[in-house]
């Protein structure tokens, strides 16, 4: 792998001096105490503060992580030149944007699917049937909660949370508390629930893409999932009223398709999990064989979207020229978001073609060992975001067994709960439910989701056991 070969070349440039650099052209210069590694650090570290002030700002988070990614290696490339060394950068950069690529086509497929299930409103048919039951403020708690950790494996933390954050908000009118406690489980919950799927988190899929951890491997994380859902939401569920909110008459019906696009989502993970596991293609590839059938059923939907209009009313006027679009529900996709994923794996790879993913793998999994490391990896990520964090575990290649490849997964995936702002889930809901779900009133249960955090690793290296001395 290229993070062994370049980690090779630093430590043989540490030990023989920087004459080696210019004689042996092939290997990569020690820059990490030079300007060029300064100047990058302090670009990326900048990168991220506008990352993390994006509430406050306005401004995309994709747009200074992809600039300092372009200065980083732009600086990085310089050098090399001034050495003679043309071609080594540029096949570092090639590298890395090939890891973006399978990242960025299975993401896209997955997002059109979701923003096509969205457009044929199966999420809001689900709001409407839970909000029209009559449920407790209680009941709906742990409703919310459970859904939100049973659908993130499947449509992912972030999506799961904005749907049953809506529902809260919807029975929660009047009721700002409920809403407060409901949006941290769901929160909770989601991420919980993201963890032991290659589905249900960034971090999750680019471990499953990576190769380290099979598809079945990540259900060893089920039950430290659980317990790390449980604990607070058992504790805070006596902090939430028993009142039945008024229940609402509102109806929403799913348009023509919704099912069968469901169905086709199933089918799709099926392929890339089977192209992956028995065929050993990259999983992108049956993600986007899946996105193939999705537009031969969007070009049914249109063909037949008048027909069935006259057949039955409910699916429109006749003469609605609004039928389904595959490319549209394409458009739709967070390209914020995939551009930031550019940004970063750009960025931390061009710290780790620098020299300083070494450093920070031999202080971290040599001198701390790989259970404190990867407990510390879950607490960054509550402060950092655990994509940039996983991005330069996975870059850094670790000699761990699979018990510790899972334990980094679950800690990436859950320690963002303990902040509002450690996960994509909770920067959203903060958006959504805003005025009511604040940092603030996060931080007030961060103590008992500390304690939960703390009990899932515990439970996880109990219970897989097994994987200990494992390897991957």
């Amino acid at each position: 792998m290229k993070p062994l070969r370049i980690g090779i070349g630093i430590l043989l440039l540490w030990f023989c001096g920087p004459a080696l650099a210019q004689e042996e052209a092939h290997e990569a210069m020690v820059l990490t105490n030079s300007w060029v590694g300064f100047t990058a650090l302090t670009l990326f570290i900048l990168a991220y503060v506008l990352v993390v002030a994006e509430e406050f700002t306005h401004l995309r988070k994709s747009k200074p992580v992809m600039l300092a990614a372009g200065i980083m290696w732009a600086i990085v490339a310089f050098v090399y030149a001034q050495q003679g060394i043309d071609h080594l950068v540029e096949d570092a950069v090639l590298e890395f944007l090939l890891e973006f690529a399978e990242l960025f086509l299975f993401l896209l497929a997955a997002m059109t699917y979701v923003n096509s299930m969205s457009e044929r409103c199966v999420f809001e048919a689900l709001r409407s049937w839970l909000v029209s039951r009559g449920f407790s403020l209680r009941q709906l708690f742990w409703i919310t909660g459970t859904l939100s950790f049973f659908l993130s494996p499947l449509i992912d933390n972030l999506t799961t949370a904005l749907v049953m954050c809506a529902v809260a908000m919807a029975v929660g009118k009047g009721h700002p508390k409920f809403v407060l406690l409901a949006s941290i489980n769901i929160v909770i919950a989601a991420n919980a629930g993201g963890a032991f799927s290659p589905f249900g988190d960034i971090t999750t899929l680019m471990v499953w893409q990576a190769g380290v951890l099979e598809f079945a491997t990540f259900f060893a994380l089920f039950v430290p999932a659980v317990v790390n859902y449980l604990i607070p939401a058992v504790a805070m569920q006596f902090a939430v009223p028993k009142t039945v909110p008024q229940v609402s008459s509102e109806q929403v019906n799913l348009k023509r398709g919704g099912k069968e696009i469901m169905g086709l989502f199933l089918v799709t993970i099926a392929i890339a999990v089977s192209f992956h596991n028995f065929l050993h293609l990259p999983p992108f590839l049956g993600m986007m064989t899946g996105l193939a059938l999705l537009k031969f059923y969007g070009y049914y939907l249109r063909k037949t979207h008048k027909s069935a209009i006259a057949d039955d009313p409910s699916y429109g006027e006749v003469g609605d020229v609004n039928a389904f679009d595959s490319f549209e529900q394409v458009a739709r996709a967070e390209w914020d978001t995939l551009l930031f994923f550019f940004g970063v794996i750009m960025c931390v790879g061009a710290l780790g073609f620098i020299g300083y993913l070494e450093l920070a793998s031999e202080a971290m999994y040599v001198y701390l060992g790989p259970t404190i490391a990867n407990t510390l990896v879950g607490v960054l990520s509550a402060i950092v975001d655990n994509i940039p964090v996983m991005v330069a575990v996975l870059q850094m290649s670790p000699s761990m067994d699979v018990q510790q490849w899972l334990l980094v997964t679950l800690t990436a995936g859950v320690g963002g709960s303990m902040l509002s702002i450690g996960s994509a889930a909770g920067v959203a809901l903060m958006g959504q439910a805003r005025g009511m779900y604040t940092f603030f009133g996060h931080l007030k249960w961060t103590p008992v989701i500390a304690l939960a955090y703390v009990a899932s690793i515990l439970v996880h290296l109990w219970v897989n056991g097994s994987y200990a001395g494992v390897m991957p």
